[in-house]
């Protein structure tokens, strides 16, 4: 499965209520490019990623201090890629190395969130972002101040679109009803993390802001962290990201294995096998196309530090006709985690 002839066709999907339209599977670079993997690994990664019909590529100021955003944009330059092919989006709040000082140097301020994204563009040598995110809620900053700055730098031309990642419901609204009552753009998407075993916050959390204000998604970590490939069932194997633990988040996930949550991820993991067998699958194929078959899900962003890594989340579009509404049912039932709906009182 190594070349895009034996791949499905990409999906592209509306983000929210925007107009603009994302691949279903997009790739990400949050702890691997420009510090886990090489740059030609990164870049080997991204063109098969584009050659596979993705036009979507996250990023963020906190990865890698900042070094997998050069890395995204030295790959734009160096394949040559039509601007206007790409949607491109990165995250400011938890700041980068680009400061002695860090007063000032996070947050979602006007200053950070101007100056963050002048140095992102820099970093990732572009003259725009299409989507902005702010990465993680600042609630020592009104509301009031992140939403003007962020239509700032939407009537500036630095941004197309704003965005939320890891917000939770209340925080969305009250930046909505900050920007309808100054007349101004609310955020358009959230970034949450979304699989088959954390499913809270997307099925019901925010189950009234896809009526409300047209929210897409863009989600993050639909393997949960490489979990529900199955390679950690048995233990951590050495050559995976945690057996080879290089940054803090991979060290900390590595000494935490073993522990009840881990165990019960593991688990519902194991259970999983036998739906994935009748579909003629493996489990990060199941993983993948059941996160894409959520209508509100607009993209689902993969990690990729393998060529075959990105192919196997593109191939996942060819299981999305063989999970009906029966083996939907199933895996709700294997996993018993399904949330239950909201009630209206009337």
């Amino acid at each position: 499965m190594g070349s895009t002839e034996e791949l499905p066709k990409m999906q592209y999907r509306f983000l929210g209520r925007s107009g603009l339209q994302v691949s279903a599977i997009s790739l990400g670079g949050w702890v691997t490019y420009g510090g886990h993997v090489g740059d030609q690994i990164a870049f080997d990664c991204m063109k098969a990623a584009y050659d596979a019909g993705i036009n979507f590529f996250d990023c963020a100021e906190a990865y890698a201090g900042g070094k997998s955003e050069e890395v995204m944009g030295q790959a734009i330059k160096k394949f040559g890629w039509k601007r206007n092919d790409l949607v491109i989006s990165t995250k400011i709040n938890w700041g980068s190395a680009f400061g002695d000082n860090p007063v000032n140097n996070g947050g979602l301020s006007r200053k950070h969130l101007i100056e963050g994204t002048d140095m992102a563009l820099k970093r990732l040598q572009l003259d725009y972002i299409d989507l902005l995110y702010c990465h993680r809620p600042d609630r020592n900053t009104p509301i009031e101040e992140t939403v003007r700055a962020m239509n700032y730098l939407i009537n500036t031309g630095k941004t197309f679109y704003w965005g939320t990642s890891e917000w939770n419901s209340e925080e969305i609204a009250m930046a909505w009803a900050c920007a309808e009552r100054l007349n101004l753009i609310g955020p358009v998407m959230e970034q949450p993390q979304y699989n088959m075993l954390t499913r809270d916050k997307v099925e019901k959390e925010f189950a009234l802001l896809y009526e409300n204000y047209g929210l897409g998604l863009t989600i993050f970590s639909p393997l949960k962290t490489g979990i529900l490939t199955g390679k950690y069932n048995e233990g951590i194997p050495e050559d995976s990201r945690y057996g080879n633990a290089t940054d803090a988040f991979s060290t900390g996930k590595a000494k935490s294995y073993g522990d009840e949550t881990w165990m019960k991820d593991i688990e519902n993991t194991r259970k999983l096998q036998p739906i994935a067998d009748k579909l003629d699958a493996d489990l990060t194929t199941l993983a993948y196309a059941w996160v894409v078959k959520n209508p509100h899900v607009s993209s689902a962003i993969t990690g990729a530090s393998k060529i075959e890594q990105v192919t196997k989340a593109v191939q996942s579009l060819a299981l999305l006709d063989k999970l009906t509404p029966e083996v939907m049912k199933e895996i709700d039932d294997t996993l018993g985690n399904k949330p239950a709906p909201l009630t209206r009182r009337f």
